[in-house]
């Protein structure tokens, strides 16, 4: 069987529109295939909240912007600045002014969109850290031992069951969606495994629960998921929860419930990932190779324009399949070189500014780097 065809998440945000190309092929390229906004499946956009509306409060929608506010800033900054109400009442004194829409949602809630950019802005200003759009799947493999004997592995939907098993969906939808639930307050993009014939085949109850964690990492390439944790649960039993993750190489455990340990993982990746305000912003020589396509050119224009390091970007030259780009880049050349090998790009061998013909002396001292494109 193939890749699952639900588990490509990714943020994305205004397009950065390139400039001054430098060949007429760039040109068709780009009339052909304009540089549009993607939306993550299934993913609650990072700028977005609902929260609960209080009629008790003095000015309900007020307070609600609030509270809404503060979820955002916990996805895009981590826990520093939403739980400090010294330092959001000096960074957001008004966040009513960052409220592009909203309107009331069921039993009593509000839904708020915010104006990322502008959010963004002040944050990096202060010198606070942001995590944009350059976040890995992580693949949640949950083996649980609910005692008599039932023991299963937490799916991305629900087998078919008789009545008499009903009690066991309730209980593996309810566990579900609570790593789902803190999953999405975190702006983690977070899947299941698809549990068919390939992965059952793959991987056992037994595996899980064991520690066989190479069996459970290999079975994880079908999912394109950097970032995969395992866990194992006996819910009616005084012994711990036991997780071990897994990220480019890396391994941490922990023990702790659900909400915990997404938690840990959302810290970890954003202190991975997320660029502080006082960042510099560099000049990077980027060259792409094997865009041999209409629809190749488009992936990588795409992707350049969802990443939060990516300042702004220009297409200096055009060479066969390689396309080659001057960008502006928070963190520099080893930031950039993270965020595109984690959006799919093949990193190849690191060269020197030197290497790229027609560069002049100073334009030899800027970071360069090779990249390869593969669909």
């Amino acid at each position: 069987m193939g890749k699952p065809p639900l588990l490509k998440l990714r943020f994305f945000r205004s397009p950065l529109q390139c400039s001054r190309p430098i060949v007429f092929v760039t040109l068709l390229l780009l009339a052909i295939v304009p540089v549009t906004s993607t939306v993550a499946i299934e993913m609650t956009s990072l700028y977005t909240a609902q929260v609960p509306l209080d009629p008790e409060e003095d000015d309900p929608r007020a307070a609600a912007y609030k509270v809404a506010l503060a979820e955002i800033l916990l996805r895009v900054s981590g826990s520093g600045v939403g739980s400090d109400p010294e330092m959001f009442e000096l960074l957001f004194p008004n966040p009513q002014s960052y409220v592009v829409q909203f309107r009331p949602g069921p039993d009593d809630t509000l839904w708020v969109s915010f104006d990322g950019e502008a959010v963004e802005d002040v944050l990096r200003r202060n010198g606070q850290m942001v995590w944009g759009n350059d976040r890995p799947l992580t693949l949640v493999w949950l083996a649980v031992d609910w005692g008599q004997g039932k023991r299963e592995i937490i799916g991305a939907d629900d087998p078919e069951r008789s009545d008499d098993e009903a009690r066991t969906i309730d209980r593996n939808r309810l566990l579900r969606q609570r790593v789902l639930d803190v999953a999405e307050r975190r702006g983690l993009p977070v899947a299941f495994p698809l549990l068919d014939t390939e992965d059952l085949a793959s991987v056992s109850f037994s595996d899980i629960w064991g520690g066989f964690n190479e069996l459970v990492i290999e079975a994880s390439q079908r999912y394109e998921a950097s970032s995969v944790l395992i866990g194992r649960i006996r819910p009616e039993s005084s012994q711990r929860n036991r997780w071990t993750w897994h990220f480019v190489g890396d391994e941490r455990v922990w023990n702790g419930e659900p909400e915990l340990v997404v938690s840990l993982i959302a810290d970890h990746l954003a202190a991975e990932f997320a660029i502080g305000g006082d960042a510099p912003l560099q000049t990077v020589e980027l060259s792409v190779a094997g865009i041999t396509s209409v629809d190749a050119y488009g992936s990588v224009q795409r992707i350049l324009s969802g990443l939060n390091v990516v300042e702004a970007f220009t297409i200096t030259a055009v060479e066969g399949d390689r396309i080659r780009y001057r960008i502006n880049a928070h963190g520099g050349a080893e930031r950039l070189a993270r965020a595109l090998r984690l959006s799919g790009l093949i990193e190849q061998e690191r060269i020197d500014g030197s290497d790229f013909p027609g560069m002049s002396q100073d334009d030899s001292l800027i970071d360069s780097l090779e990249f390869f494109y593969s669909p």
